[in-house]
């Protein structure tokens, strides 16, 4: 064998060394991109059922926006329907209850002044 030989011989040797702790990281990289890979299914087959259930509620919440959407529009004809009847009210017995206290009010100052035989001033003292 001459030194050429030897010399490939050392490379083939190192070169081997240096496949087999290379080997080492590239098996333990497997392992993990395995670990991943159950871990993505587990993640998948969990997430379908909670995907499912968070469209049930969306779509539970959904009609009973429906619902309360349709009580204030109730609500809201019903304060209508309250502010015109009050308005109503008050044009109609408001203004005939002021005329009627005013009536009464100038008939109890002529009584009293007829009474009184004195004539008093429309206005009184505190």
């Amino acid at each position: 064998m001459s030194g050429s030989d030897i010399a490939g011989l050392i490379a083939a040797g190192v070169f081997a060394v240096l496949v087999a702790l290379l080997a080492v990281p590239i098996v333990k990289l497997g392992k993990v991109f395995d670990e991943l890979r159950g871990s993505i299914r587990t993640l998948a087959d969990g997430a379908t059922p909670l995907l499912d259930e968070v469209t049930s509620t969306v779509s539970t919440t959904h009609e009973q926006l429906k619902k309360v959407d349709g009580i204030a529009a109730n609500v809201s004809d019903a304060t209508a329907n309250v502010s015109a009847l009050s308005s109503l009210v008050a044009a109609t017995v408001g203004s005939p209850l002021v005329k009627v206290a005013s009536f009464t009010y100038g008939v109890r100052a002529a009584w009293s002044q007829r009474s009184d035989g004195t004539k008093r001033s429309g206005r009184r003292s505190r």
